[in-house]
């Protein structure tokens, strides 16, 4: 029997990269899985991959009505909920002199805004459910200073805090639900790919090197990350909550990167 057998979890930004992953092993492992998602086409391709036991709904974190219409779509089709991945996010480059208001929102709105939204809106859902796990997604930018990505450190950052909050307000509520985030390094993903040709429009000219200049961070795969996402949904864990899990191949525990 699989690790998540008769589970069924919902995933944002579900359709791509880290979340698409997750989608895949969860289902081998026997969720069903609701793959929540902007992108139509690659919901829709990937759901079709998957089988039956997936479910793609169109879904915008930001708004709390789209929330509510995801959490019903999941109930209507598969009877219950057991566990909500919070993985949407957006990157936008700029430095903490050079940001716009308008990115941070951006950043803010999908970042956190989804992630306190998507944790109110499945919360009734799950004590109907007996229970689950929420696993929100932040970075190791909540940990490091990472000056080109600024407004995505302080959601990430947010994302942390607020799933230590959810975790305490559960257990002193009796809620059989368990909260817990996921900091990743960097990881072979669409988001990411694009990172470097952004950096380079960018003028960061007064930025110094530091002493990991001319050495390789090391890349992980989204399985990488996927299979302690995995962990943390299933009944393995049914002690863990209010905790961060770094999944960097030890980038923030060294003065610099670690070599090739």
């Amino acid at each position: 029997m699989g690790r998540l057998q008769d589970k069924t979890i919902i995933v944002t930004g579900g359709a791509k990269g880290i979340g698409a992953a997750d989608c895949r092993l969860m289902v081998g492992e026997g969720a069903r899985v609701v793959i929540a998602d902007t992108d139509v086409d690659a919901g829709h391709d990937l759901e079709a991959e998957l089988g039956p036991n997936t479910l793609f709904v169109r879904h915008d974190v930001t708004q709390a009505g789209s929330w509510v219409r995801l959490v019903e779509a999941t109930v209507g089709r598969f009877g219950k909920l057991d566990g909500l991945v919070n993985n949407a996010a957006v990157l936008r480059m700029h430095t903490p002199e050079t940001v716009e208001i308008e990115d941070c929102r951006a950043v803010m709105s999908v970042s956190v805004e989804g992630t306190v939204l998507g944790c109110k809106h499945v919360l009734p859902a799950m004590k109907a459910s007996g229970g689950g796990s929420i696993i929100n997604m932040s970075s190791i930018g909540a940990i490091n200073g990472e000056p080109v990505v600024s407004a995505y450190t302080a959601a990430k950052g947010a994302v942390e805090a607020y799933t230590r909050t959810v975790a305490v307000y559960c257990a002193q509520a009796r809620i059989p639900v368990r909260c817990n985030s996921v900091h990743p390094g960097v990881v072979d993903t669409p988001m990411s790919r694009s990172v470097g040709a952004l950096i380079a429009e960018m003028d960061v000219s007064a930025l110094g090197e530091t002493p990991s200049a001319g050495l390789v961070n090391p890349v992980a795969s989204p399985n990488d990350i996927a299979w302690l996402v995995v962990y943390l949904a299933s009944d393995e864990s049914r002690f863990v909550s209010g905790q961060k899990f770094v999944v960097d191949g030890t980038v923030t525990v060294t003065p610099g990167r670690v070599p090739a």
